[in-house]
C-alpha cells in the first residue's frame, strides 16, 4: 500500500510527489532500513508518452502504488509551470549520484540489470557498500518466469537498495509485482541508464544542456541509431498530450468535478 506523506498533484494523467530532491534523498534513506517494500518512478517525457500511445491499467497502478513519483523532466517541469502548477524536478540520475555518493552511509545494494563490467565498477567506485547483482534476459515483459526470478532474488537478497536498471516500463511493473506478492523490504529505484552515467559506460548531458532542457538533445546525439524515434517522433506528442490535458482540464473546472488520478 503507498504510505500517503505529501500531497500528491495530478499532471498529465499521473499523481507526482511535489517535492524537491533533498526532500526525495531523505525519503529513500529512511526507508531504506525498513522491513517494508517500497519503490521510487521516475516519470519523464518517454514515460507518459508510453502511457497514452498504450493506455496500460496495470502499468498506471504500478505508478500510482509507488511509494514517490517523481518528475525526472525538466520539459514536464516546464508544462506544468505553464498551468500554474510547481513540480520540481529530481532527475533519477542525481538522485541516485547522491545516494550512493554521501546520503546512504553503508548497507546491502541490490543491481537488477546490466553486465560484468558495470558491475566491478560500482563494487571499485562504491566499496563501502555490500553488492549484489542480477542479470535478468531481455523480454521481461512477457517472460513470467523470469519476472519470478527477478522477484524471488530480492526477497532473497534482504537489499536496503534496490536499483533497477532494466528501463521503463519493465522497472515499474516488475516492482508492482514485487510489492504485491510480498516477502520483499527495503526500497527499490527504477534508475534507467542512471548507473551507465555513474560508471562511465555512458556520458551525461553537461549541466548548461540540462539545466536548458536540451538533455534529449544530447542523448540523441550520442546515440542516434537508437533513440532517433523517441526524441524525433514519439517526444513531440507531448505536446499534444499536454494540450489535451489542459482542456480537460479547464471542463473539469467549469463543471466543477474532482479530476481523478487517471484522469
Amino acid at each position: 500500500m503507498r504510505e500517503k506523506i505529501f500531497t500528491r498533484q495530478e499532471f498529465l494523467g499521473l499523481s507526482f510527489d511535489p517535492i524537491d530532491i533533498d526532500c526525495a534523498r531523505r525519503a529513500v534513506v529512511s526507508r531504506a532500513g525498513g522491513e517494508s517494500f517500497h519503490y521510487v518512478v521516475t516519470p519523464n517525457v518517454d514515460h507518459i508518452v508510453g502511457l497514452d500511445r498504450s493506455p496500460n491499467p496495470q502499468l498506471l497502478a504500478a505508478y500510482e502504488g509507488a511509494a514517490l513519483c517523481l518528475c525526472d523532466s525538466r520539459i514536464l517541469a516546464r508544462l506544468a509551470a505553464l498551468a500554474d502548477i510547481r513540480l520540481p524536478v529530481v532527475p533519477g540520475s542525481d538522485l541516485t549520484r547522491d545516494l550512493l555518493g554521501y546520503a546512504l552511509p553503508r548497507g546491502r545494494i541490490a543491481v537488477i540489470g546490466g553486465d560484468p563490467l558495470m558491475h566491478a565498477a560500482l563494487e571499485q567506485i562504491y566499496p563501502r557498500f555490500e553488492w549484489l547483482f542480477h542479470a535478468p534476459p531481455m523480454g521481461l515483459r512477457s517472460n513470467a518466469d523470469a519476472r519470478r526470478t527477478v522477484g524471488d532474488f530480492v526477497v532473497s537478497s534482504k537489499a536496503d537498495v534496490i536499483l533497477f536498471a532494466v528501463g521503463a516500463p519493465q522497472s515499474e511493473l516488475l516492482c508492482a509485482e514485487i510489492a504485491a506478492r510480498g516477502g520483499a523490504r527495503g526500497v527499490a529505484l527504477c534508475i534507467g541508464a542512471s548507473l551507465e552515467f555513474l560508471t562511465g559506460a555512458k556520458r551525461r548531458a553537461p549541466n548548461w544542456m540540462q539545466r536548458a532542457s536540451l538533455e534529449w538533445l544530447f542523448r540523441l546525439l550520442s546515440e542516434p541509431r537508437r533513440l532517433w524515434r523517441r526524441y524525433l517522433v514519439e517526444g513531440p506528442r507531448i505536446i499534444a498530450i499536454w494540450q489535451r490535458w489542459r482542456t480537460a482540464r479547464a471542463s473539469r473546472d467549469l463543471s466543477g468535478s474532482t479530476p481523478s488520478a487517471g484522469g
